[in-house]
């Protein structure tokens, strides 16, 4: 038996040491926001933070993360309370397909939680791991800036908790 902190909850699951985080985010936790893309960890779809790090997780073997504070996409917001980042990525209109968005937000949260005004080549080598093929590249980036911006005028980390 694995405890998985996911969201701020605890979750116990029966699943082998080697399965990959990605796959118990899905299938067993219902969480489908991080994606299977490659399988590889080359793609960033499948982007999770965990202990505040950018997580590859269809390489991350569930072992890695026992006990660790992880967070995915449905972390930050809901639906009807977005988080900054979403919010500034709907504002933005950051989204075509959407596919690579939830790594991009993910990867972008482990950045601002670590630096809540980066450059954009902080923010590029921040994303240097995801890969869009939809090229909205730059509405991403005036996304993440505004993320930044809102946290900050709210007084807010990353993962929409107080900063």
């Amino acid at each position: 038996m694995t405890t998985l902190n996911v969201n701020g909850q605890n979750h116990e699951v029966d699943s082998e040491p080697d399965t990959p985080l990605l796959y118990v985010l899905r299938n067993d936790l219902e969480l489908n926001a991080a994606k299977f893309g490659c399988g590889l960890g080359q793609c960033g779809a499948c982007t999770v933070m965990v202990d505040g790090q950018a997580v590859l997780s269809c390489v991350t073997p569930l072992v890695v993360v026992d006990g660790k504070e992880i967070v995915t996409v449905e972390g930050l917001g809901t639906a009807e309370k977005p988080g900054p980042l979403q919010a500034a990525f709907i504002e933005k209109q950051a989204v075509q397909c959407g596919f690579c968005i939830p790594g991009m937000m993910m990867s972008a949260a482990a950045l601002l939680k670590k630096n809540t005004k980066p450059t954009d080549e902080e923010i590029r080598s921040a994303l240097r791991t995801n890969l869009c093929r939809c090229g909205t590249h730059m509405r991403i980036l005036a996304a993440i800036r505004r993320a930044s911006e809102l946290m900050e005028a709210a007084g807010l980390a990353a993962d929409g908790s107080a900063g």
